[in-house]
């Protein structure tokens, strides 16, 4: 069964909770997969911890940059207050996938 994000979103997307556990597993099983490093950025970020978001997201876009890897990150960096490499990020990944809808409401949720 694959990992989604749906699975990380949710508000109870907390330490211990079934979503981190299964992707804790998925990460042990393929290391290196970028779409389970992402969820696993993801998990940390809704736990709070941004610095170590920040760090397995960046682990996934050098793997695969992605529009929607690029989302995440961006949004990671913009909270911490590093807005500058957000939009950085954020247009690098426009360039490859302008019509990204995950990219496109998250740039428009942080720059109202």
């Amino acid at each position: 069964m694959p990992i989604t994000h749906s699975a990380t979103r949710s508000p109870s997307a907390t330490r211990g909770c079934r979503g981190e556990k299964a992707v804790e597993k998925a990460l042990e099983l393929s290391p290196e997969d970028y779409f389970i490093i992402d969820s696993m950025g993801w998990v940390l970020y809704r736990e709070g911890n941004l610095k170590g978001a920040a760090e397995q997201l960046r682990r996934a876009l050098q793997r695969r940059p992605d529009a929607e890897i690029g989302a995440h990150l961006g949004e990671v960096l913009w909270v911490m207050g590093r807005r500058d490499e957000a939009e950085r990020i954020w247009q690098e990944s426009l360039k490859s996938a302008p019509e990204n809808d995950t990219l496109q409401k998250t740039i428009k949720r942080f720059k109202r």
